[in-house]
């Protein structure tokens, strides 16, 4: 079989618009990927990505952004100061379980901390079987673990969100209850629309837990990078650094400078049903397998002036987001690029995103505000807290994959 890499930022670009290439990446990871969004191709997931966009709309990230998160990140975040300590890759899972399961629909009746690190644990599990291809463990043995937890993940918390929702929906339908009573998640919104996209039980499992490990997932693992980018930079450059520290628009810069050289995938992989040859002549087969070398790409020195440098002073050039192709682009551009990264001060960079896409936004909804993002207002609570890297206990690489994650970041306060 053909395999044809591409690791310049145009090319990346181009191909992941090519309605031809269909997703690849995720065939060793079907335990928890098979007929999920980030998955389809064409008619079904065209059908499908409609059904769900409706949630992720940039009025519904603004209202999550003052209503609900920055009181989750202050509350999660507070037990951890007052001890002195803490590990980032667990601060940063605990902090997101509560907004990922409220985009997924998972319902956590009591709120206690029990059902956190259970959502946890499964996420975690749930990430790994997504990110097979990766894995440097028997693919065999995590698969069977993917199994039995998404087996207790389902008894423990989605059968009982979708009896609830399948309540409220009958009661909508009946005029009990108005439009805005019904609860504005991904596992409501496919209930509604069950028999038309044609999705059984096991579909709506793995879509929930897709939902709640990619979420989760990808954002622990941007914030830790983000601090551990945040911490360098401070003792490179202190004065630079420290004005961060007061200036939000700068510390969503670092967080984007951090998405760019940390993308959450480092590659995305596709499958040409045609032939194709793009701009630069670059000729794909059919049946040949491509791959997207995005690590590489937000690297180009020929777009990013000193590509492995950390500097969220940098100037891009016109039309190209800060992280790069971190959230990747065309039909398969990240979803939640704006409830992770916010929305930046040049609103035409989001070139590549759920808009580009087809998402429905009304006009108001256009108008350009600033959203700072998840990640940001996990990192901005951090470093008021006075967190630094602990000189005792100094970060760990995940050993069981070849990501670039953090196994542990322990940091200190004060």
């Amino acid at each position: 079989m053909t395999t044809i890499t591409l690791d310049g930022y145009a090319d990346v670009r181009e191909a992941f618009r090519l309605r031809d290439l269909k997703q690849a990446l995720y065939d060793e990871g079907g335990v928890v990927m098979a007929d999920c969004l980030l998955v389809l191709h064409g008619e079904d997931h065209r059908v499908r990505r409609r059904v769900e966009n409706r949630l992720f709309r940039r009025g519904t990230f603004r209202h999550w952004e003052r209503e609900f998160l920055r009181d989750v990140v202050r509350d999660t975040l507070a037990p951890f100061a007052a001890e002195g300590r803490a590990d980032l890759v667990e601060l940063g899972y605990r902090t997101i379980m509560s907004l990922t399961a409220l985009v997924a629909g998972v319902d956590r009746p009591t709120g206690g901390a029990d059902e956190a690190d259970a959502l946890y644990r499964y996420a975690k599990k749930f990430s790994e079987g997504a990110t097979l291809v990766h894995t440097t463990r028997d693919p065999e043995t995590v698969r069977a673990e993917v199994r039995a937890a998404l087996e207790e993940f389902d008894a423990t918390f989605l059968r009982p969100s979708m009896a609830r929702r399948r309540e409220l929906l009958d009661r909508h339908a009946a005029g009990e209850l108005s439009e805005q009573d019904l609860p504005r998640d991904v596992l409501t919104g496919l209930l509604r629309h069950q028999d038309e996209l044609g999705v059984d039980h096991e579909i709506l499992l793995r879509e929930c837990a897709f939902y709640l490990q990619a979420g989760s997932h990808s954002t622990a693992d941007a914030f830790t990078h983000s601090a551990d980018e945040f911490f360098a930079w401070l003792r490179r450059d202190p004065a630079a650094a420290g004005k961060a520290l007061d200036d939000p628009v700068l510390l969503q810069r670092c967080v984007h400078e951090t998405l760019r050289l940390h993308p959450a995938s480092p590659v995305a992989r596709r499958r040409a049903l045609a032939p194709a040859v793009l701009r630069g002549g670059t000729e794909i087969p059919e049946g040949a397998v491509v791959v997207l070398d995005i690590a590489a790409a937000n690297r180009d020195p020929r777009v990013f002036e000193r590509p492995d440098e950390f500097d969220p002073l940098r100037e891009v050039p016109a039309g190209v987001p800060r992280w790069g192709h971190a959230f990747g682009g065309g039909m398969h551009a990240c979803i939640g690029t704006e409830l992770a990264g916010g929305v930046p001060e040049v609103d035409s960079a989001v070139v590549d995103g759920p808009v580009a896409d087809g998402a429905a936004a009304d006009g108001a909804e256009q108008e350009h505000e600033r959203v700072l993002g998840t990640v940001t207002l996990m990192l901005s609570a951090l470093l008021a807290a006075g967190a630094r890297s602990d000189p005792q206990r100094p970060p760990r690489r995940d050993p069981n994959s070849s990501r670039d994650h953090f196994a542990s970041y322990p940091v200190v306060f004060g």
